[in-house]
């Protein structure tokens, strides 16, 4: 019996191993050339583009949007606690060098406090706190004012790129060749404004 309780600690660890093999979730991953138009159609670039889960958080899909000049943003809401997490990435590095002269998303650039936490760094300044992921080129930062730490952690390993059915849900559709939605109340002639004739009996 004690040699199977030693044992859970190791297995518990099993799915935070396998996430840390890559960026990928079991599925179908989302198809490279519309992950590329329908990010471009926000301004977004395609390789800054992930997503996260989290439980009892759903993606809250209005706040999908760029972050900074072609950076990503989401943000996760939990119906439960009434708080949500931001996550976010932009182009960069963050090093043990460097990561107190960084400041906490949202913050005004005071001295940051850093803690290795695995292959994350749990940052915090002023009562902000945050998650930070380095990778290549990009760094992932999950924050959120009053979330559990845990909640951000686990926010913080889970960040993946997007698999094709998540994508549907994170970025909406480019429009087709790129044009404007037309608009049927604007006359095909004169300055542009809208036609408000009511016609007859109106």
């Amino acid at each position: 019996m004690i040699r199977a309780l030693r044992a859970l600690p190791a297995l518990s660890l099993l799915p935070l191993l396998l996430t840390a093999c890559g960026d990928e979730r079991p599925g179908a991953a989302a198809d490279p050339t519309e992950l590329a138009d329908r990010a471009q159609a926000l301004g977004i670039a395609p390789e800054l583009v992930y997503t996260t889960d989290v439980e009892g958080y759903t993606l809250a899909q209005q706040s999908v949007g760029v972050h900074g000049d072609d950076g990503f943003s989401a943000a996760y809401f939990s119906r439960k606690s009434g708080k949500f997490f931001q996550l976010s990435v932009e182009r960069g590095t963050l090093t043990a060098a460097d990561c107190s002269g960084q400041p906490v998303a949202g913050t005004d650039g005071a001295s940051t406090a850093c803690e290795r936490d695995g292959e994350t760094w749990y940052r915090t300044t002023d009562g902000s706190s945050e998650y930070a992921v380095p990778k290549k080129d990009l760094v992932i930062r999950i924050s959120g004012d009053g979330v559990p730490r845990d909640d951000l952690r686990e926010a913080a390993e889970n960040a993946h790129r997007p698999t094709a059915a998540e994508l549907d849900t994170l970025l909406p559709s480019a429009p087709a060749g790129g044009e404007p939605v037309e608009r049927g109340d604007l006359p095909p002639e004169g300055d542009g404004a809208p036609d408000n004739d009511v016609g007859v009996g109106g």
